[in-house]
């Protein structure tokens, strides 16, 4: 073998064996670290109490009846918006009707005493019909929600807010005999987000 070539495996294997002492060096100086992480999802929980707003029987135009319930956030999040739809339908007891008995319920929502500035529940601060009112998603907790002006906005986890409101069967002034032993069956659907 010539003095080059021999020169050259030598070389080599000197460049591998500081490869070898490097590298095993570098495993002397290592570390290794590791991280437990959880993530775990807050809760919306709304609740309505009553779960049953108004039940009236023997109603007649000229009629209102006052009612009270509460939204409560039992979640572990605070609650941005409460959303509120409304449905309905009505049982024509004598097949007779013209119009649509929803124009005739008037819903005045009343001053909200919890949020209110003067705690008082007794100014209409907003009224509507439920025939409207099925026609809008209005936000029940917002600071303006339908002229809600002293309202403060969203549902902090661990509160409620106590809703007054008001059913009127409006007397137009008119005969209103189509009426007369109807039934009109309300949904309202609270959804909080």
């Amino acid at each position: 073998m010539s003095v080059k070539r021999k020169l050259g495996y030598g070389f080599a294997l000197v460049v591998l064996g500081l490869s070898l002492v490097v590298g095993g060096t570098f495993a002397y100086f290592s570390d290794t670290a590791t991280a437990n992480n959880t993530f775990t999802a807050g809760t919306l929980d709304l609740a309505l109490d009553p779960e049953v707003i108004i039940d009236v029987e023997n109603l007649v135009p000229g009629d209102s009846e006052f009612r009270t319930f509460y939204l409560e956030n039992n979640g572990t999040l605070d609650i941005k918006e409460v959303l509120l739809r409304t449905s309905y339908t009505v049982e024509d007891a004598k097949n007779d009707n013209t119009d649509d008995f929803g124009k005739h319920i008037r819903v005045n929502f009343l001053e909200n005493a919890d949020k209110s500035e003067d705690y008082g529940y007794n100014d209409i601060i907003y009224s509507t019909t439920l025939y409207d009112l099925q026609y809008m998603v209005p936000d029940a907790v917002e600071k303006n929600i339908i002229g809600f002006e002293n309202e403060q906005s969203g549902l902090p986890a661990g509160t409620n807010d106590t809703m007054y409101v008001e059913f009127e069967f409006v007397d137009n002034g008119e005969d209103q005999n189509q009426f007369q032993g109807d039934t009109l069956n309300l949904q309202w659907s609270f959804e909080g987000r």
